[in-house]
C-alpha cells in the first residue's frame, strides 16, 4: 500500500536523521565558505577591522593571542580567588583576572548530588574552558597575565543583592587600573569593569577585550542525540550564526558588529561576551592558538584617557544555564542559544503552552502528557482523515491480494485493476500520507523543545521516572513505546509487498532498542502519542467497518 510505504518511508528517514547527527557530530561537513567575514560599515571611527593580534608591537606584554597551552593548569603560581553568590561558585585568578571556574549551584552533575554541581568553566588537566579580559594599547597594559592584587580571596553574596570584587594593578608610574566584577542575586550575568586611571605625564590610549577559550570537550554526550556544541556569533543583521570547531581551525574570523553577541554553547549551559553598549562597534575575532584550544573573542572601541583623567570599560559575561524566559533582557537574541532548529517558529509556542501547563501542574511529566493530547486535539480532524483512508484501505485489502495473486506476472493490469479499486470505492491511497506530513514539523519542533529545555533537565515525573532529561533506567517505557507500535501496525493494513511487510515488522524492536537510550521525557510524549492514535484509529475503523457492514 502507497500510505504503508510512506509510513514506512517516514519512520526510516527518523532513524536516519538520528544516525546523520550522531555521525555531523563525529565528522562535521567542512565549510563551503570561509568563515572570515568583511566588517559593518557602522561608525566609521570604531576598530580597525584590519586587527591581527600575532602582529601587535613587540613591546607589548601579551595580547589576547598569546594563550596559555590547552590541557595545562594553567597561572598555577596565581592565587584563586573564591566568589559565591545564590547561583555561582567561581574562581579567579589573581593572574590576568581569568574566571577558571564556574560552578552552577542549582545544577548538580548527577541528580540529588548538590554538593557536586556543574562545573561549566573549568582548568584541569583534562578540560580546559576559561573566561580571560584584559586591555590592550600600545603602551602599558594590563591583560590575562598580568599580576593583580586583591583585599581578599574569598567574597560572598550573603543577604546582599549585589557584590562587587575588585582587582587592582599599579604600573608605578601613575597608571592604575581596577578590574570590577559585579554579580548579582539570582542571576548568571556578571558585569565587568576595567577603570582606568592616568596620572602619567602623557596620555593613554587603548581598547578593552574579553575572550571565552576552551578545548573540545571530553564530554560530548549522547550519540543519538547530537546538540550543537561550538560558538556562535550575533549580529543584526543575522542574530544567530553558529561557528564550530572546524570553522576555527579552518579560517579566522575578523568582523565589526554593532549590538551583536558571542557566546560558546553546550547542551544546556553556555557562556556568552555582550558588550557593555548597543551603539559601539565592537571587532570580534576568532583564534586557534596552537591547534589546542579555540577562542571567540570581542574588542571595544578604542579610548583615549587624557593625563589626569580617567575612563572605564564595560562589558557583560552571561555563565549559566539556557533559561529562555529571561536570556533577552540580557541581549537581543540571546534567548536563540536555546536552539530549536528550523522549526523555531513553531518550537517557540510549544515550549509557552509547555511552560503555561507547567505552572498549574507543577510536574513536567504530566505537562508533556497535556501538551500532547492538545496537539492531538488540534490535528484531531485531519488525523482522522488519514484514519479513515487506511481504514477504507484495511476494508478493500481482501481484493487487493486477490487481484495480486491474479495478474503477479502482469505489473501494468495488476496497477490498473488496484486503480479501477480505488476509484470504485472512492480511496485515494495517499490519503493517509498528507495528514501525517502536515504533523511532521510539529512533532519535530516539539522533540527539540523537549531536548533543549533545561527545566526538563532531573526534572521529577512520577513512580521510577526520576529524571525526564536521562534513559528510563527500567526501560519501560521504551518497550511501552514499542508494544504501542506494533499495535498501531497490527490497526493499519499490511503492505503488499512481502519484504516491506518484513521490514514493518522489524521497526518496533528497532525503535525500542533506539528509544531505550532516549531521555524519558521524549519517550513519555511517543507512548501518550502512541496510545492516543491507537484509540482514535481503532473508533474510526470500527465505525467504518460498522458502516459497510449493514
Amino acid at each position: 500500500m502507497e500510505t504503508t510505504r510512506f509510513i514506512l518511508f517516514i519512520a526510516l528517514g527518523l532513524v536516519l536523521t538520528m544516525i546523520w547527527q550522531a555521525w555531523q557530530q563525529d565528522y562535521p561537513a567542512t565549510p563551503a565558505s570561509p568563515v572570515v567575514k568583511q566588517a559593518t560599515t557602522q561608525q566609521a571611527d570604531s576598530v580597525s577591522t584590519n586587527i591581527d593580534f600575532p602582529d601587535l608591537p613587540a613591546e607589548t606584554v601579551t595580547s589576547p593571542v598569546d594563550l596559555p597551552k590547552a590541557g595545562l593548569k594553567q597561572n598555577a603560581s596565581g592565587q584563586l580567588i573564591t566568589v559565591k553568590t545564590d547561583v555561582l561558585e567561581l574562581q579567579i585568578n589573581t593572574i590576568g583576572g581569568t574566571i577558571e571556574q564556574a560552578a552552577l549551584l542549582d545544577y548538580p552533575l548527577e541528580k540529588y548530588q548538590t554538593d557536586n554541581p556543574i562545573l561549566l568553566l573549568k582548568n584541569n588537566d583534562e578540560e580546559f574552558y576559561v573566561i580571560q579580559t584584559g586591555l590592550l594599547a600600545d603602551g602599558k597594559i594590563t591583560n590575562h597575565k598580568t599580576v593583580f592584587e586583591s583585599e581578599r580571596t574569598r567574597y560572598e553574596l550573603g543577604d546582599q543583592n549585589e557584590l562587587a570584587v575588585t582587582l587592582s594593578w599599579n604600573s608605578g608610574d601613575g597608571l592604575v587600573v581596577n578590574k570590577q566584577f559585579v554579580f548579582y542575586r539570582g542571576q548568571y550575568a556578571v558585569d565587568v569593569k576595567h577603570a582606568v586611571i592616568n596620572q602619567t605625564e602623557s596620555d593613554w590610549s587603548g581598547r578593552a577585550y574579553s575572550q571565552i577559550n576552551r578545548t573540545d570537550p571530553v564530554d560530548k554526550g549522547s550519540r543519538l542525540l547530537y546538540t550543537y556544541t561550538g560558538a556562535v556569533i550575533s549580529s543584526p543583521d543575522k542574530r544567530y550564526e553558529k561557528i564550530d570547531f572546524d570553522d576555527i581551525e579552518d579560517e579566522k574570523l575578523s568582523i565589526d558588529i554593532v549590538n551583536g553577541w558571542a557566546a560558546m554553547l553546550q547542551h544546556y549551559f553556555f557562556t556568552a561576551l555582550v558588550p557593555g553598549s548597543k551603539e559601539d562597534n565592537y571587532h570580534y575575532y576568532t583564534l586557534n592558538p596552537d591547534k589546542q584550544s579555540y577562542v571567540i573573542g570581542a574588542v571595544s572601541p578604542n579610548k583615549t584617557i587624557v593625563s589626569g583623567n580617567s575612563d572605564e570599560y564595560y562589558q557583560r559575561l552571561y555563565i549559566g544555564p539556557k533559561l529562555q524566559k529571561t536570556l533577552n533582557e540580557i541581549a537581543d537574541g540571546l534567548e536563540l542559544t536555546v536552539d530549536y532548529g528550523i522549526f523555531w517558529f513553531i518550537a517557540k509556542p510549544l515550549y509557552w503552552v509547555l511552560d503555561f501547563i507547567h505552572q498549574y501542574t507543577n510536574n513536567w511529566g504530566f505537562a508533556i502528557i497535556l501538551v500532547t493530547l492538545f496537539l492531538k486535539l488540534l490535528f484531531y480532524r485531519l488525523s482522522a482523515a488519514g484514519y479513515r483512508s487506511m481504514a477504507n484501505m484495511r476494508r478493500v485489502q481482501p481484493r487487493l491480494l486477490s487481484i495480486r495473486e491474479r495478474y503477479k506476472d502482469d505489473r501494468a493490469r495488476l496497477n490498473k485493476a488496484m486503480m479501477d479499486i480505488y476509484k470504485e470505492e472512492k480511496i485515494n491511497p495517499l490519503g493517509g500520507c498528507f495528514p501525517i506530513l502536515i504533523q511532521i514539523p510539529v512533532f519535530i519542533s516539539l522533540y527539540w523543545v523537549l531536548l533543549e529545555t533545561v527545566e526538563l533537565r532531573q526534572a521529577e515525573f512520577m513512580l521510577w521516572i526520576h529524571d525526564l532529561s536521562a534513559p528510563d533506567p527500567y526501560f519501560v517505557l521504551p518497550l511501552l513505546m514499542g508494544v504501542t507500535m506494533f499495535v498501531q501496525q497490527k490497526l493499519n493494513p499490511a503492505p503488499m509487498d512481502p519484504v516491506q511487510e518484513k521490514v514493518m515488522s522489524i521497526l518496533p524492536i528497532v525503535f525500542t532498542v533506539f528509544f531505550a537510550f532516549f531521555p524519558s521525557g521524549l519517550v513519555l510524549y511517543w507512548v501518550v502519542n502512541n496510545i492516543l492514535s491507537i484509540a482514535q484509529q481503532w473508533f474510526i475503523t470500527k465505525n467504518i467497518e460498522k458502516t459497510t457492514a449493514k
